[in-house]
């Protein structure tokens, strides 16, 4: 019996529930033993350790023996019935540990900071490359499908045409009309300090025509079609339809991408003119209601504010908003793995993505416009 592989179990004593240990505690047995405590009943009121069958001992399952009755900790299980000859290691090893201390989460420190700076900018950097090569695969296969047009899938493109447009106007008309109405308000009410409310009509069609109209509706996009695009092809990632497109010979780019991409490159700047119109006339409402003038007198009044040359600012926007858009759903979409979590995590990074590069597109535009002086 010297060498049975060690065992413990629970057991019920006189006074109460106790642990029971026997056989050969050596290292030989120690993965198995310490499968055997992990699978002691956790929160267990225990009075006693009873080690009357231990035939062998050595340092590491003193150890073992140790970390199951808790040794080191606050209430740990007393020792009962060692055989003579195994008492002396055992103190040692008591003596010795194991210590328990509670988990101490280690001092943040200036390295780790670095650190996480440095892997923050690896994973941009490394997010920016793909992105790039992502751009130059769309190219290739837009050069492809415009040397073979009847490669090019026109069924897909009038529904994501009414997906992203049309299903669209709604939330973006509201959104503007509701913008215009703010602009008007803030607008009259610190103009008003100047005696110059007149002027609400400029910075309402200047800031709409430019800017507001633009902007909101490119991140309202982002929010709605771009997330839309990224959860539709991460779905097919899932369920390897993307996987069966290759194999019949098909490429997801031109399948998947280059309709999702055309058809908001249409739709964004129709999104945009309809949402200019929405902001001014909320603009507009407002005018009529603070600053005391008619329709008739809003729309002259922003005709002398505003140009051509405002509008084409906002609209020349919209094309490249649309290509970055849906270049970073598709390119989010066809990076989900396997699993549906991925699919909602490509899909917030899409989100977050596409609004972030319409932002800074949006700024490169205004100094490009700024330098021109247009």
């Amino acid at each position: 019996m010297a060498d049975e592989p060690g065992w413990i179990e629970l057991a019920q004593a006189r006074d109460g529930a106790a642990l029971r240990a026997g056989g050969a505690w050596i290292v030989e047995h120690a993965a198995a033993l310490d499968r055997l405590i992990a699978q002691l009943p956790a929160g267990r009121q225990v009075r006693s350790l009873d080690l009357s069958d231990v035939t062998l001992l050595d340092s590491a399952g003193a150890w073992l023996l140790a970390r199951a009755s808790g040794q080191g900790e606050a209430g740990a299980i007393p020792w009962q019935n060692l055989a003579p000859e195994f008492r002396p290691l055992a103190e040692r090893v008591l003596a010795a540990g194991p210590t328990v201390t509670p988990d101490r989460p280690r001092p943040r420190t200036f390295l780790d900071w670095v650190a996480e700076v440095g892997a923050g900018a690896d994973e941009v950097f490394q997010q920016t490359v793909d992105l790039v090569a992502f751009f130059g695969e769309f190219v290739l296969a837009a050069l492809r499908v415009i040397a073979r047009p009847s490669r090019f899938r026109w069924t897909p493109l009038l529904v994501h045409i009414e997906q992203t447009g049309i299903n669209a106007l709604p939330i973006v008309g509201l959104i503007s009309f509701l913008v215009g109405v703010v602009l008007a308000y803030q607008g009259a009410d610190q103009l008003r300090q100047f005696g110059a409310q007149i002027f609400t009509v400029n910075m309402v069609g200047v800031s709409v025509l430019r800017e507001m109209g633009i902007l909101l509706t490119a991140i309202v996009v982002a929010g709605r079609s771009g997330s839309a695009f990224t959860a539709q092809i991460g779905t097919m990632q899932v369920s390897e339809e993307v996987d069966a497109l290759r194999t019949m010979g098909l490429d997801p780019m031109e399948v998947l991408a280059i309709p999702r991409v055309v058809a908001l490159v249409i739709s964004l700047p129709l999104l945009t003119f309809f949402a200019d119109v929405m902001g001014l006339l909320g603009g507009g409402i407002m005018c009529v209601l603070l600053v005391d003038i008619s329709f008739a007198q809003y729309f002259g009044l922003l005709n002398n504010a505003v140009s051509a040359t405002h509008f084409w600012v906002g609209m020349v926007k919209a094309p490249v908003f649309a290509v970055l858009i849906a270049l970073v759903g598709c390119f989010e979409g066809l990076r989900v793995s396997g699993s549906a979590e991925s699919v909602g995590k490509m899909t917030t990074r899409s989100v977050v993505e596409g609004i972030f590069l319409v932002i800074i597109a949006d700024a490169l535009f205004s100094i490009l416009f700024s330098i021109l002086s247009i």
